[in-house]
């Protein structure tokens, strides 16, 4: 029964600085890990593609609901505004996923 507590007290001890050696290899500073995420965020540079994209389809939603030039504008207006707010809150998803990512070590186990 003695033996059975020693190599159990053995094996947890030995967890424990397995664990303590792992933390330290993929723990990285929250600093490190807003460059990485700013990086990952700044990837992203298609706003004019987004902002254009939204204006497109604004415009042609725009001339077939309001059936005119103006309705067209308004629409094309409308869906720029609504695709250059895609492309922010797209960026701040990339960024968010981008830091949580680091900050739990997922790019080092990958």
């Amino acid at each position: 029964m003695k033996m059975i507590q020693t190599v159990l007290k053995a094996l947890v001890a030995m967890l424990m600085m397995l664990l303590m050696v792992l933390s330290s290899v993929y723990a990285q500073s929250p600093q490190e890990c807003a460059a990485q995420a700013d990086a990952a965020a700044n990837d992203r540079n298609d706003a004019v593609l987004d902002v254009s994209s939204g204006a497109a389809a604004g415009a042609v939603f725009g001339a077939i609901v309001g059936d005119s030039s103006s309705a067209a504008g308004v629409g094309a207006f409308l869906g720029g505004v609504a695709g250059g707010a895609r492309h922010s809150s797209q960026k701040y998803e990339d960024y968010d996923r981008a830091y949580r990512r680091c900050m739990y070590g997922l790019e080092r186990m990958r």
